[in-house]
């Protein structure tokens, strides 16, 4: 060889190979190809052949092969296969891979494998070892043609795969998930392409999965994400997800969920099942969500959030801006700050962008709405609807008899209400 190059194959077509010794005796066929993360989780690092001498196999380094000039691999002279011994963390890709549901984090979606495409990457000298890398994820019906007709002669599954169009995920976009959920999940890649995709993607995710794969992954969730997750699925789906979890890991879930949606999931589950996972929270979350637990469903305050951010009526916007420092709660929820008096009543609104848009010193009052809708407690849900859709609101307060703010209702929250109702 004068150069390096390359020649593509796959996992199909290298099945029950035969592979031979320096001396052309028969070692036994390819049965398994092994990933070992350690070395590298894009290369192949060994065969498991299947041998008539070996009960469990042989395990061949792919570093240890030759390719000859017909394509046919030998084991270089001077290696010897190992007995095949199992191993903790090795990837068998013909039975973990094959015929399974992986997520493709690049297209946000669950996928079914058909095949994987390989490329030798041949050495530039005879002495350099041979490297198998994989390519690509076949997920179409080409993979499944190759499968279907593997046993008969590579240039006629050739030409009849061709016919269709690939159907591939690089393997870098590929999270293989493994379907032992107390291994938790295995991947091929980093695992933090899960958690940089959007809550609703997750989600989505979630809920195309059989329930093994959807607890591994859930489980392998960082507590934050899965809570911004578990707030996108359906009701069933979440008290499925929290009803397969000890108490302690879904009490970290909830705490970082916002306090009403947490005290609308407990709601659903069994008493004793909530109050289970309500003993595990820490003390200023649990009272959060025992006190919302109070109130019916069909009320305001069964929907509403206490995370938002209140400021005196007499402050300046310097002092709305150091509320919103501290505030601990999502950000990205906080549309209005609420106007009080000394004894906490509703006494105005300021929208956000208004209030950045202003001097530091410049009274809130002075640019807070003309007027601000608010409602009880115990306003129904289709009341609720209607001030939204009257007002064009982007959040609603809803106060107590004193008329003090109790909490906020999101726009989101109506858009699940009336989704629920359909």
């Amino acid at each position: 060889m004068n150069g390096s190059f390359a020649t593509r194959t796959s996992l199909s077509s290298l099945l029950g190979t035969a592979i031979a010794d320096g001396d052309g005796r028969s070692q036994g066929r390819i049965k398994e190809f092994l990933v070992d993360p350690l070395i590298s989780t894009h290369h192949i690092a060994h065969f498991l052949l299947k041998s008539s001498t070996a009960g469990k196999g042989l395990l061949v380094p792919v570093t240890s092969l030759v390719m000859a000039s017909d394509g046919s691999i030998h084991i270089r002279a001077g290696s010897t296969p190992e007995m095949a011994v199992a191993s903790e963390g090795m990837v068998y890709l013909d039975k973990d891979l094959l015929d399974q549901q992986i997520i493709d984090v690049h297209g946000h979606k669950v996928v079914r494998v058909n095949d994987v495409d390989l490329v030798w990457e041949h050495p530039s000298s005879p002495e350099a070892p041979l490297v198998l890398r994989i390519a690509e994820v076949e997920v179409g019906p080409r993979g499944a043609v190759r499968r279907l007709l593997k046993g008969l002669p590579h240039k006629v599954v050739d030409i009849a795969s061709r016919r269709f169009q690939p159907r591939v995920i690089p393997w870098e976009f590929v999270d293989l998930i493994d379907r032992d959920p107390a291994r938790r999940v295995r991947l091929k890649v980093e695992q933090d392409r899960l958690s940089t995709m959007h809550p609703s993607d997750i989600a989505e995710i979630l809920e195309e999965l059989g329930p093994t794969e959807r607890d591994a992954v859930f489980t392998s969730l960082d507590a934050e994400i899965a809570a911004e997750a578990l707030e996108e699925v359906e009701p069933r789906l979440q008290k499925a997800l929290l009803e397969g979890m000890d108490s302690e890991r879904a009490a970290e879930i909830v705490e970082e969920m916002d306090p009403g949606a947490a005290a609308d999931l407990l709601a659903e589950l069994s008493d004793e099942r909530s109050e289970a996972i309500l003993e595990e929270m820490e003390p200023e979350e649990r009272q959060e969500v025992e006190d919302l637990l109070e109130f019916p469903g069909d009320w305001a305050a069964g929907r509403m959030t206490t995370d938002y951010v209140q400021v005196s009526k007499g402050g300046d916007v310097t002092a709305a801006i150091a509320a919103l420092r501290e505030f601990e709660g999502d950000i990205e929820t906080i549309n209005d700050i609420y106007l009080v008096d000394v004894e906490d009543k509703l006494k105005g609104s300021v929208i956000l962008a208004r209030m950045l848009l202003a001097e530091g010193r410049t009274k809130l009052s002075e640019i807070a709405e003309a007027k601000t809708v608010s409602c009880a407690v115990d306003a129904s849900g289709r009341y609720i609807a209607e001030l939204f859709d009257k007002y064009n609101l982007r959040s609603l307060p809803v106060v107590d008899s004193d008329g003090r703010v109790a909490g906020v209702i999101h726009a989101e929250h109506v858009i699940s209400l009336l989704r629920s109702e359909k």
